[in-house]
């Protein structure tokens, strides 16, 4: 489905951020950056061609250059409208001639490329044939941090789009759980995402009892039952920017050792939220979640990273993991999830999503993080 980017943003946004692009691309030794299809290509231009197509698209960016976006010639019309048109040179080509001469003119013959993570390879390969004495190096290790800080406006959008997850959750903890399946409760959050306005719904967890120690189960057939934990984790896309929340909640009354685990993890998570704050190095979120659980025994049961960024996909830079060394900066966005599985038993875990602020974090969630009882 070809499509835009939402509005606030306007051509001049998309302009500073491919010359932005540009800029670190040179800084890091690159003689340029090439963008397929995908979030990349959104973030930069405002385009999203179809996602069926196996024709070649590229946006080209060099330092000192305007940007070029090549195109097939049946799918340049949809180009010219995007919102970051006036931006960018568009070179269209047509089928029967060969797409990859056509875009080395474009480059340094024996230059270093970064590309974007989910480009084909078949077009890859074929910028190879053509230009034989170039290399190239995937965009999230040579520039994992392009689109990691967001400004005021994309700010906004992260708020809204946690703010629909929180009321998502709202609604879910009123349904029935008890003798339903997984997947009727799958089926219900992803219906209440969408209705409190997101486009794309990513995944929709529902882990029930033992099915809650494998972090990413999502949904299954078994039946929920009274005396189970349940694991719910949810998100999509709102207006082209991500939400990603974990609620865990118990059906009926809990044991001892169930609130006891819960409280513990939502102590390790509100220990990760409190390490926030600009200039701390990413590991250091993970750390401070890590050692409270770690701290209780429980350690090997928490097997997963704190966190992930998120933006314009729900998955992305900067992680909060052991041996990431990247400082925090404001306006970066990511998950603080801290989770304990114990095999064959029961899981929890617990997620909002943080922005970086000048002296410290806020969370864009707000649901409570106490154990909630569902009939």
């Amino acid at each position: 489905m070809t499509g835009t980017a939402p509005a606030p943003f306007t051509a001049d946004d998309y302009r500073a951020r491919m010359a932005r692009a540009a800029r670190e691309a040179a800084d890091a030794g690159l003689a340029g950056l090439l963008v397929a299809p995908g979030p990349d290509l959104v973030w930069l231009t405002g385009y999203a061609p179809t996602a069926a197509t196996e024709r070649l698209t590229l946006l080209v960016l060099t330092a000192g250059r305007d940007p070029v976006l090549v195109v097939p010639a049946l799918e340049a019309p949809d180009a010219a409208k995007a919102v970051g048109a006036p931006s960018f040179t568009l070179r269209d080509w047509t089928d029967g001639t060969d797409p990859y001469v056509a875009t080395a003119g474009l480059l340094d013959p024996g230059g270093r490329f970064g590309v974007s993570d989910n480009a084909w390879a078949m077009h890859l390969l074929g910028l190879q044939r053509a230009l034989p004495a170039s290399s190239y190096a995937a965009l999230t290790d040579a520039l994992p941090m392009l689109r990691a800080v967001k400004d005021a406006a994309e700010l906004e959008l992260m708020a809204a789009a946690g703010a629909a997850a929180d009321a998502t959750f709202e609604e879910i903890r009123k349904v029935p759980f008890a003798g339903r399946r997984e997947t009727e409760v799958g089926a219900d959050l992803a219906g209440l995402l969408r209705r409190f306005g997101h486009s794309q719904v990513d995944f929709t967890i529902v882990a029930s009892g033992p099915n809650g120690a494998n972090p990413h189960h999502e949904v299954g057939d078994r039946v929920i039952e009274r005396g189970d934990m349940v694991v719910l984790d949810f998100g999509g896309l709102k207006d082209g920017y991500g939400s990603d929340t974990s609620r865990t909640v118990h059906v009926g009354e809990p044991t001892d050792e169930e609130r006891r685990v819960h409280d513990l993890v939502r102590a390790a998570q509100e220990a990760g939220f409190r390490a926030v704050r600009p200039g701390v190095a990413c590991q250091e979120v993970d750390r401070a979640a890590r050692a409270v659980i770690a701290d209780a025994g429980y350690g090997a049961y928490f097997i997963h990273r704190t966190g992930h960024g998120i933006g314009v996909t729900t998955h992305e830079p900067p992680y909060m993991i052991e041996g990431e060394e990247q400082p925090l900066v404001p306006g970066m966005c990511f998950s603080v999830e801290p989770g304990v599985y114990l095999p064959g038993r029961f899981g929890v875990r617990i997620e909002d999503i943080v922005t970086v602020t000048e002296d410290g974090g806020r969370r864009l969630n707000d649901t409570t993080r106490e154990l909630v009882i569902v009939d």
